[in-house]
């Protein structure tokens, strides 16, 4: 069992003498007392760079990150995030969970993709991971210490309906995965945490990519196993969670997954076309599920909506009108992709411009049902880049080629380990872009955060990196609220180090450390600052 490595100079809570009662209440105590040591240590460290702070907010990228105090009458030192705003914290199954081949488990394709190897480094898998499927009550402890106040987390597909005898050959439900996410909701909410779930977050039942081609079915098949994997999720976990997210980031499986091949199922010979029917079927999965809750579950007074993967991007050159055309084509060939259907019923103009017959159509039906499907929106957004229309065809075919965009970074921005952009300003800008193109809906950052290089414990525990990422993107999540934009919470990723696909092990995005030998979870000083932050309702950002 791992422990949360606070340190401390208190009595050992076992040879405590007191009733069952009275040592709970001492534990509840000693808990405080460690947590609160910690907000104090990391108080000092963000005295230490808070100049730096401040310098970053107000640098200037010759053009490329607008003044805000120029546009707006911000004062954010009286200025808190919303009473009711979410402050939470995320996963995904198959890079914490472990337990691969326990309790019923069926393979996805992320095991397949893993186990082929030569796609991932070091050959790592999740067979392990971060164990959180018997450690999941460390974990909630560990956010209740923290104060998140929600936890998003996905379920995996393959651990509810296993299809042991392959797809279509009876569809039996594992009892076992239903008791495990029953047990983690349960656990989550008797400490006060809200559960956001995931119903896909990339890890397809490898039974159905094998018997009908996974996303690139080219029947209905997928669609209605998605719709009835969700029905099942909804019967089992509906009475209790409020908040259902239906697919995860279906650009980046799309993208990635079917044109590049660098993620599962690891496909990139026929890009042109698959990507756009994956694309496709994964909108009417969406779609789908969103209608058997609303149809079914509604009683449950739930809602459901979609994460998507969305990154602003700028134009080279902001007085060219074709960098600004870049920018907004390479928008839309991201975020409108997947929202313009949800909000308009088709995709963007400029991509049926550009790929004609090759980009699958809506029938009527299809449509307006796609129009009542979200009643929210998830962004998961890291990064961000300048764009411009390049002089001839780019090197990359494919989506890239269909998209026509050429990007690159500005000398003034930083990067993170993944060797990202950091550009905080730019998730005011796609807030407000977002709220401007879709007539303010309800939004929600459903993830955001970045990679450090903290492999081992000392460097984990003062990563004031991660920390100024936070600080910089929340200040701007605070300035786009002031500004108009809906955004009713945030989600910082990740709640612990983790599997990070095709990158195993070598890359850290979590608030605490994870040792994977000894599964000792310890929170950063990211994960101090987080806490603070959510006890204060942001009010520690300047």
């Amino acid at each position: 069992m791992p422990s949360l490595s606070f340190s401390s100079d208190e009595p050992n809570e076992t040879t405590s003498l007191c009733t069952a009662g009275e040592c709970e209440r001492e534990k509840r105590l000693l808990r405080k007392k460690r947590l609160s040591r910690y907000i104090a240590v990391g108080l000092l460290a963000l005295v230490s760079i808070l100049l730096a702070a401040i310098v970053l907010a107000a640098s200037d990228h010759n053009g490329h990150r607008p003044d805000v105090s120029e546009s707006t009458n911000i004062n954010p030192v009286n200025f808190t995030f919303p009473p009711d705003f979410i402050w939470g914290s995320a996963t995904s199954s198959y890079q914490i969970e472990g337990a691969a081949n326990q309790d019923g488990r069926g393979a996805s394709i992320w095991d397949t993709f893993c186990q082929e190897g030569g796609h991932v480094l070091e050959n790592a898998t999740g067979n392990i991971a971060c164990d959180h499927y018997h450690l999941y009550k460390d974990d909630v402890q560990l956010m209740e210490d923290l104060h998140l106040k929600a936890y998003r987390f996905s379920i995996s597909w393959s651990r509810i309906l296993p299809y042991d005898n392959g797809y279509g050959y009876g569809n039996q439900i594992n009892q076992a995965g239903i008791d495990f996410y029953n047990r983690l909701i349960d656990t989550l909410l008797d400490h006060g945490i809200e559960p956001w779930v995931t119903l896909y977050h990339w890890d397809l039942p490898q039974a159905l990519e094998e018997a009908v081609g996974g996303w690139r079915d080219p029947g209905n098949t997928i669609v209605e196993a998605f719709g009835d994997y969700s029905r099942i999720c909804y019967s089992a976990f509906g009475d209790r969670v409020k908040h259902w997210i239906t697919i995860n980031e279906p650009w980046t499986v799309a993208v990635h997954g079917y044109n590049d091949g660098t993620k599962a199922p690891g496909r990139s010979h026929n890009g042109t076309f698959e990507t756009y029917i994956v694309a496709h079927n994964m909108l009417l999965a969406h779609s789908a599920a969103a209608f058997i809750y609303k149809q079914e579950f509604a009683s449950h007074g739930g809602m459901v909506g979609m994460s998507n993967s969305a990154d602003f991007r700028y134009p080279l050159l902001p007085n060219s009108k074709r960098d600004r055309k870049a920018a907004e084509r390479a928008m839309l060939f991201q975020f409108g992709w997947f929202l313009d259907p949800v909000i308009t019923g088709d995709y963007p103009a400029v991509m049926r411009e550009r790929l004609g017959d090759r980009l699958p159509q809506f029938t009527k039906k299809q449509s307006q049902q796609l129009l009542d499907s979200c009643d929210f929106l998830g962004i998961n957004t890291y990064s961000s880049a300048l764009a411009t229309t390049p002089e001839k065809d780019p090197i990359r075919g494919g989506y890239w080629g269909d998209m026509f965009v050429t990007t690159s970074t500005h000398s003034s921005w930083g990067k993170n380990f993944m060797g990202w952009p950091i550009v905080p300003d730019a998730t005011r800008e796609l807030l407000l872009w977002i709220s401007h193109r879709y007539n303010y809906p309800l939004l929600y950052i459903t993830e955001n955060g970045t990679a450090e290089e903290d492999h081992d414990l000392q460097a984990a525990q003062h990563d004031f990196g991660r920390r100024l990422f936070f600080e910089g993107h929340l200040r701007a999540c605070r300035q786009a609220i002031q500004e108009g934009a809906r955004l009713g919470g945030y989600f910082a990723w990740s709640l612990i180090d983790n599997f990070e696909w095709e990158y195993g092990y070598q890359r850290r995005f979590g608030i605490c450390h994870v040792d994977f030998e000894t599964q000792v979870r310890t929170p950063k000083s990211s994960a101090i600052w987080y806490s603070q932050t959510i006890q204060t309702k942001g009010a520690n950002i300047i």
